[in-house]
């Protein structure tokens, strides 16, 4: 039977693709000039976060100097900050801030992974990186057996999420396109799809997508859940999350 340690296991170990394994270990031995000191990670990124979330939030993949950096997911870079951010301002994190592992952070009620587990270069996957990735993610999926909302960070994750409805979902696959805000149901008993724009400084810093925007959404999202999403603000950090 699958678990999340199994799978963590799993996505660490894991070198399919060798343009990636290539990058991601170049990227960890020449380092950045201001994280000299610090040892890179330098492997494939697994999810972190609460197991029973409701909100499953899914990015594109880890940054070079971010995740690749320091081992979890939107952690160490620009990207993150802006996401946990808003994450805290919306009751899913006990801080606002995502800098190391052993950074005191928690979510309660989301879940954040990416598409892909390994920095592409220039972040652009090829086709068949993303393929390599996919199972991960519908792994993921199906073991968050109580998300109500998945959330995709861009196109890539948007697109990820669609290829994984019809197995794990039994439905076909959705054919919108991506567009921040757009939310497509799945049909009882199923997650809903939303889509957001991805925080990363391209689209942060030219206003593309502002903290206000992404409250919105996250506010959105919770209020489509009705009233069981009452107390979701004691779920933050009361369990265990799944380390990174």
């Amino acid at each position: 039977m699958d678990d999340f340690a199994t799978l963590r296991e799993e996505i660490i170990a894991c070198r399919r693709c060798p343009r990636l394994v290539a990058y991601r270990e170049r990227v960890a031995r020449e380092k950045k000039k201001q994280f000299r000191a610090e040892t890179y990670w330098g492997r494939p990124v697994p999810g972190f976060g609460d197991p029973r979330a409701r909100l499953v939030v899914v990015g594109l993949a880890p940054a070079a100097h971010g995740s690749n950096r320091t081992g979890r997911v939107f952690t160490g870079d620009r990207s993150a900050a802006f996401l946990v951010a808003g994450l805290h301002a919306a009751g899913f994190a006990n801080q606002p801030h995502s800098t190391a592992r052993n950074d005191g952070l928690h979510y309660g009620d989301a879940y954040l992974t990416a598409a892909l587990r390994c920095v592409p270069p220039d972040n652009r996957p090829l086709p068949r990186e993303e393929a390599n990735c996919l199972p991960f993610l519908a792994r993921e999926l199906r073991l968050l057996t109580e998300a109500r909302s998945l959330l995709a960070l861009g196109g890539i994750a948007w697109d990820a999420l669609r290829e994984a409805v019809p197995e794990l979902y039994g439905v076909a696959r959705p054919q919108e396109e991506f567009a921040h805000g757009r939310c497509v149901p799945l049909g009882p008993g199923r997650p809903m799809l939303w889509a957001s724009y991805h925080p990363s400084p391209q689209n942060t810093n030219t206003g593309k997508l502002t903290a206000r925007m992404f409250e919105d959404l996250l506010q959105q999202i919770r209020a489509s859940w009705g009233r069981s999403s009452a107390g979701a603000d004691r779920r933050t950090a009361t369990r265990g999350d799944l380390a990174a």
